[in-house]
Parts: C-alpha cells; structure tokens; sequence
C-alpha cells in the first residue's frame, strides 16, 4: 500500500468533457477541461444532443492533453475512473464508453464513480478529510446535506424538495434578463445591490434539513410581474442581492444546525454553486461565530465546477477500497448517491 497511485478520471455528465490525472487521490498532476459553454448560451440552457455531439468531438483530445500533461503513461495508470451518473444520459455515455475502452485496451480497472461523490471528494485535493464530516453540496441539479462517517459512507440528512438551488438561480436570472448561466452574474451583481426587498426563506417543518426553492422563485417572478403591471422598474442589483441572501440565510443556517447536531469535525462546501461569493463568505463567517473548531474546507473556484480531478479523487478510494466496475457498467442518469 506504500506504492504511489495513478488513477485517470474522466467526466462527461453535463457540459463539460474533462480528463485528469492524479496520484494518490490527493495530488492533481493534470486537470483538463472543454466548456461548451458558448454552445448552450445561444439556447439560455444546455441542449442534450448538442452536449453529446461536443462530447464525442472532445473526448480523445481532452483525455490525450491530460495524459501528456502528467507525464504518466497509460502503463503507469493504477485505473480508470469515470462519472456513471447521474447526467444526462446521452452526455454519461460518451464519457462511459471512452473509459470502458481505455480500461479494456490497456488491461486497467475499470471504477464508476458517482458525480456527487466527485464534487465531495473535490475537497481531498484540497485538505485531509476528518470524519465525521458534512457535506454542503449545491449545484445546478442538487442541493443536499451529506453527513459521512468514513470514506464513501454518505448519509443524505436534507435535500431539495423542488428547485435546486442553482436551477432557481438560473430560472431567477433568465427573468431578470441576464446571461446563461446566470448564477455568476446574480452574484456579481448581489454585492452592487442592497437586499431591500421582502423575500420569503422556506424553512419547512422544524428539525428538517431539507430545502425548498419553488417558493422563493416564484416569488420573485410574482415581484417582477407586478412591477411591470403597476409600469415600475424593479432595480435589477436590489433583486439580484434580496434574492441571494434570502437562497444563502437557508443554507448557511441549515448547514451549521446540522453541523452542531451530529458534532462533526469538518464542514465541506461541493458543487457549481460553491463557486458563489456570497455564499463561501457567509458560511466562512457563521462557521467562524458559531462553530469555531470544526474546520471549513472550500475548493478553489477551478474544483467547484465539473471536473475529473475531482472524478478521479473519488475513484482512488474507491480503487483503495477493492471496488471495480466490469466492461458492463452503463450510464445511469439518476444514480442514487446511498
């Protein structure tokens, strides 16, 4: 067990095709990634078929790029690890496919790796994970508290209910006339404007640590629409920032009661929306107010959005751990996490 360990990750589950290497599941030694993002734009979204066309386009290049950047060769490699699910299904095959093939060709397990799991195991890249821990995941599909006690042990405590907490941001900002994706630009904007304007936070039944969104949605919409009916302008910042704050006070507040009732030793931001400032800040200083001994670890803003180092970390514990897929591992776009 004291020999080092390469494994190549490879993630295609939305619109992002990545490859990387890492080694030891700690040390990244290459992270490849191609957006298409300017492809979706157009669109205000990702389009299905035209990530999977991209996908195809990419996939060869993208891991080629990985492997000559480590300077590992495919004999070095311990493993393939790739991102089964969930995704959109036509995206996952592509990046399944690819990792079946190399694992074949060069006689390397095989491992199926679990996209939440990846964002999760982001954190590795960055600091030791200490158990027990929670997980604050929130992307653009996801909004869940993880508790774990050991690696690859995940208890779901709350998820989303509805909207996830980035699909409301993207839904929010298409109302408010911004670019896709429009998370980045509602946060930019939050810290021009002042939360002024009454937003409602969906609590839910006390003890949950389940979140819902729908409702905070919909409540700017019915803000927008009433302005528009009285001939009023609603000031694009105020909006961006109310609506921010009312979406990070639940979060914040839900991680850290969490945090405090299952005593854990650290706290784990994951996801496309840990990128937000508004959030890493909050949760930043209610950690340090109220939790000032359990550690936060935030990924750089390069490990929040898909990538396959963070594919790979998973993949390395789960190689540790004896774990393979065979030659029959197929995409699966709504892969439970437990």
């Amino acid at each position: 067990m004291n020999e080092d360990v390469y494994v190549l990750g490879i993630e295609t589950s939305c619109d992002e095709t990545a490859a990387a290497v890492v080694k030891n599941g700690k040390k990244i030694l290459s992270n490849v990634v191609a957006s298409q993002m300017e492809s979706h734009r157009r669109f205000g979204g990702v389009v299905p078929e035209i990530a999977s066309r991209h996908h195809v386009e990419q996939i060869t290049l993208v891991i080629e790029e990985a492997m000559r950047q480590s300077g590992v060769s495919f004999a070095d490699l311990d493993a393939v690890a790739v991102t089964a699910g969930p995704g959109l299904v036509g995206a996952l095959l592509v990046g399944v496919n690819a990792a079946k093939a190399l694992a074949f060709a060069h006689g390397l397990p095989l491992i199926g790796v679990h996209h939440i799991a990846g964002h999760i195991y982001a954190n590795q890249l960055v600091a030791e994970m200490k158990f027990p821990l929670l997980a604050l995941v929130v992307s653009g599909g996801h909004t869940e508290l993880v508790y774990m006690e050991g690696h690859e042990t995940f208890a779901v405590i709350g998820e989303t209910r509805d909207d996830a907490a980035g699909e409301a941001y993207d839904k929010v900002a298409r109302a408010l006339g911004l670019p896709y994706p429009g998370g980045p630009h509602i946060d930019r904007l939050a810290h021009e404007g002042e939360p002024v304007i009454d937003l409602p936070r969906a609590w839910l039944e006390e003890g949950s640590y389940d979140f819902s969104f729908s409702g905070l949605k919909s409540a700017v919409l019915n803000a927008l629409h009433n302005a528009k009916q009285r001939g009023e302008e609603i000031d694009v910042r105020q909006m961006a920032a109310s609506f921010q704050e009312s979406v990070v006070d639940v979060l914040v507040t839900k991680t850290v009661q969490a945090a405090k009732e299952y005593r854990v030793r650290q706290v784990l931001l994951a996801g496309g929306v840990a990128a937000n400032h508004g959030l890493r800040a909050a949760l930043q200083d209610k950690m340090k107010k109220e939790l000032p001994n359990v550690e936060l670890i935030i990924p750089p803003l390069s490990l929040c959005t898909d990538n396959a180092a963070m594919i790979a970390a998973a993949g390395t514990v789960l190689y540790q751990q004896g774990k393979r897929a065979d030659l029959a591992l197929n995409a699966n776009p709504s892969l439970p996490l437990v």
